[in-house]
């Protein structure tokens, strides 16, 4: 198997399991008193994003190709915009475990996507450095 599909799988494989950490993380903090307050959620949360922006670390480093760069940057942007925009909100109003679950999967997506996209980002730039 060639490294190219071996990173498309890595990808894939690291996104499925910022998906299900979000489903858990998210469910845990929907059932939990005070919601994101609670100490088991917050370290919950703070390992995962820890775990999500090393392997960002590992797919920023291995697998984007020098065609890849710009789709994969603005995916990276259209992830961070909708995680930061409160758009998620009246899903909350359908059930509020919704909620929990749409925010928590996007924010671990864009804590995989975000150092990925930076370290992208610095190899384009030192590529388009040596073309001048």
């Amino acid at each position: 198997m060639d490294t190219e599909k071996i990173a498309r799988w890595a990808y894939i494989f690291f996104v499925a399991i910022a998906i299900l950490a979000g489903l858990v993380v998210g469910y845990t903090a929907y059932s939990a008193t005070g919601h994101w307050s609670d100490a088991g959620v917050a370290d919950a949360n703070g390992w995962v994003v820890l775990i999500m922006l090393i392997l960002g670390i590992i797919i920023g480093l291995t697998s984007i190709t020098a065609k890849e760069v710009t789709p994969f940057l603005i995916a990276t942007i259209a992830l961070i915009v909708a995680a930061t925009a409160n758009v998620w909100s009246p899903l909350g109003r359908i059930h509020e475990l919704l909620y929990y679950w749409a925010s928590a999967i996007l924010n671990y997506i864009v804590a995989f996507a975000a150092p990925a996209a930076v370290i992208i980002a610095i190899k384009s730039v030192f590529a388009i450095a040596k073309e001048k």
